[in-house]
This record gives C-alpha cells, sequence and structure tokens, in this order.
C-alpha cells in the first residue's frame, strides 16, 4: 500500500483478479486473471465452463488426471475474450490469482504476455521454468487485502440507496 492508502498498482490489479475468481464455478479452485497494458484493463477471466455446457458446481468436476477439464481456466477465458473483442494483448502484464498450469503459461507465453503477477502457487506446473526460459518476467507477490475499502458514511457526496439502507 502507497502512504495514502490507495493499493500499489499491482495490488489493486491482483484484486481486480481476486473479484474476477468469484464468478469462478470449479470448486476445486477459484482463479482470476486480467490482462493490463499501460495501467489499462485489456481483458479479464476466470475458471469456468464452456458457455452453454454444466456448471462443476451445478454437475460435479470431470477430473483427468487430478485436473478438472469441465472448465478452462481463468488464462483461456481471458485470451479467448480478449480474442473475440479484438484486443491486442501482445507487451501486456497478467495478474493471476494462482501461477499457470503448464498449458496456460504456453498459451500466455505465445500470446507476447511480458510480466506475470501472482500470489498462490499451482500443483505440477512448469509454468515458471517455461516463463523464465521465454524472458516473461514473474512477481509472486503476498495476497492483497481480501476486503473493499469502500466508507459510505465518510463522502459527502455519497448516500445509501433505498436498497442499501
Amino acid at each position: 500500500m502507497t502512504n495514502n492508502k490507495r493499493p500499489a498498482w499491482d495490488e489493486y490489479f491482483l484484486k481486480l483478479a481476486m473479484l474476477a475468481s468469484e464468478r469462478s464455478t470449479c470448486p476445486r479452485m477459484h482463479c482470476g486473471c486480467v490482462f493490463v497494458k499501460d495501467r489499462f484493463v485489456l481483458a479479464t477471466g476466470y475458471n469456468g465452463s464452456l458457455p452453454g455446457h454444466p456448471h462443476c458446481e451445478d454437475v460435479g468436476c470431470l477430473v483427468v488426471d487430478n485436473h478438472c477439464v469441465r472448465t478452462n481456466h481463468a488464462e483461456i477465458n481471458a485470451l479467448t475474450q480478449a480474442a473475440v473483442h479484438g484486443v491486442n494483448i501482445k507487451g501486456a502484464t497478467a495478474y493471476i490469482t494462482n501461477m499457470s498450469c503448464t498449458t496456460c503459461a504456453k498459451a500466455l507465453i505465445a500470446a507476447g504476455i511480458k510480466r506475470v503477477v501472482v500470489f498462490s502457487d499451482f500443483h505440477d506446473t512448469l509454468a515458471t521454468q517455461f516463463y523464465t526460459q521465454s524472458g516473461v518476467e514473474i512477481a509472486k507477490l503476498d495476497i492483497p487485502g481480501r476486503t473493499i475499502n469502500y466508507d459510505i458514511e465518510k463522502y459527502a457526496s455519497a448516500r445509501k440507496t433505498e436498497n442499501s439502507k
């Protein structure tokens, strides 16, 4: 945190990844990913089933070799969101709640991600090795604060809506 209690940029974007992870539908792990370039959010993703397919939380996980294969990982969903909307992520930073699996790391490297920021590791992955060999900077940070600090009573121009009273 900076002196004026504003989160540093890395903490801010990791918190956005944490928020994205709340949309995850696989109970084995919730993961979020945010692509950022020049402090601008390019795309987000979270781990979940293919569009129109059942979710793990509704029908159970489909586990093969200790991995749930019913879901796309957060990084793949962020990559596809960027592709569908024509967003160039080359040179961007990926803020991810958990270290990538090997497959996602390879996809991010191929897409031109230059920096990865995470606060949690992932089992059975070669991501760190592949990122390092490809010149992708890795920043492993402490988990950011898990609360959002918004004190509506403190702000003179804000007031609660009827629904929030």
